[in-house]
């Protein structure tokens, strides 16, 4: 198949779309489709069964965790292959394809009745998502206006040219779903290569024919023999961050959460070189930082006596188990105490600076990798977008060789 232009064009009227072939129809979003909305259950059950929960999180396959309804009375069942909108949220205005399973109230099952092809109109409705989402509104949550949404300008083209442009779009947007898949899959193989390039500094170190010894610490096994194991209480002092909100400012120190730098602060609660421990909500991800700083509640700050080196004890952070030492499942939590009994292997000072060059010379190495696919996915996404836009709209013609 080959693109080119169509024969003539007219003026569609609005901005955004521009002109379309002059044999197109152009119709609003409500005499092509309608919608219903979702409820939420009642009651969950955590017996397994086909009553599926439709989360944001499932529909995107971004967890394990599924949610199980005991009583589907009244609720919108959808399958593979329903299209749905979602409503309310962060991504309101989002079409998704549904999986097996029950709407929640946050979600609409689109039904495009009055078109001979439903791909295309699916293709369609990605090309105007753009549109719809910025015309989200709400108090504080963005939401999909009604109105707005069955306003909507809809091109239909004859039967023909929708089976066309369904057909090519299907292949061509399979075969970048794939490229991007097996990219993303890349990335994920690469961060796991870096955590297990640290893993081995830290607890095996360089040398490859040391001779080893057991640590004694089933997480650690075994270590080189002239290496130390210490409880972290003797390597350095856990401190508590405060509560930020009476020091908040437009511009000033950094104030830092377990996800980074959030906010400015007009005062700082400590300057110098810390590791920064999540207490409680996000626990295991911890931070290197050197600077004045403001760090909230819900982390600590750790000060590393003078002889180790801080960005050593970083590293090997990252290694702790923190789903073992976990308070709570609902909202994970760390002690203070379970902390500093935490057992790390340690090399002398010197040893450490090695590892830690050895490390960051890898993990730069890494990282490049990982940044050249994330550029590549960005363009082949941009691709897919701006191929469904011409397509769809008539800018380019899908024809038979």
């Amino acid at each position: 198949m080959r693109l080119q232009k169509y024969d003539s064009y007219k003026d569609s009227g609005v901005e955004w779309l521009g002109e379309i072939p002059s044999e197109w129809e152009v119709k609003k979003l409500k005499y092509v489709l309608n919608y219903k909305k979702g409820k939420n259950p009642i009651s969950f059950t955590s017996e397994v069964n086909e009553d599926i929960y439709l989360t944001m999180e499932y529909l995107r396959e971004k967890t394990s965790n599924i949610q199980y309804i005991k009583e589907t009375k009244g609720l919108i069942k959808v399958t593979e292959n329903n299209y749905l909108l979602l409503w309310d949220g962060a991504n309101a205005g989002e079409f998704i394809r549904a999986k097996n399973g029950y709407l929640s109230s946050t979600m609409a099952v689109i039904n495009i009745d009055n078109l001979e092809s439903k791909i295309y109109g699916w293709y369609y409705l990605k090309f105007i998502e753009y549109e719809l989402r910025k015309l989200t509104n709400g108090m504080g949550i963005p939401h999909v206006n009604s109105q707005i949404l069955n306003n909507l300008l809809f091109t239909v083209p004859p039967l023909q040219e929708q089976q066309k442009i369904a057909l090519f779009l299907d292949t061509k947007t399979q075969q970048l779903d794939k490229a991007i898949k097996q990219k993303e899959q890349l990335i994920k193989l690469l961060k796991e290569r870096k955590q297990i390039v640290i893993n081995e500094a830290v607890t095996k170190g360089l040398d490859k024919t040391v001779t080893m010894k057991d640590s004694g610490v089933e997480w650690i096994g075994k270590i080189p023999k002239h290496w130390e194991v210490k409880k972290l209480k003797y390597i350095l002092k856990i401190n508590n961050g405060q509560d930020y909100k009476h020091i908040v400012a437009d511009d000033g120190y950094p104030v830092i959460g377990s996800g980074g730098e959030f906010a400015k602060a007009s005062e700082y609660l400590y300057d110098g070189e810390v590791l920064l421990l999540g207490r409680k909500g996000t626990i295991n991800k911890p931070l290197y930082f050197i600077g004045k700083f403001w760090t909230v509640d819900t982390m600590f700050y750790a000060v590393v006596k003078n002889e180790y080196i801080t960005k050593f004890m970083y590293y090997s952070s990252l290694s702790i188990p923190f789903n073992y030492y976990s308070t709570s499942t609902a909202l994970p939590s760390m002690t203070q105490f379970n902390l500093n009994n935490h057992q790390v292997s340690i090399p002398s000072k010197q040893e450490q600076q090695e590892i830690i060059d050895f490390i960051e010379n890898q993990i730069s190495k890494i990282d490049n990798v990982i940044d050249l696919q994330q550029k590549q996915i960005d363009k082949l996404k941009e691709y897919k977008t701006s191929l469904i836009e011409a397509i769809v709209t008539g800018k380019v013609r899908v024809c038979d060789e």
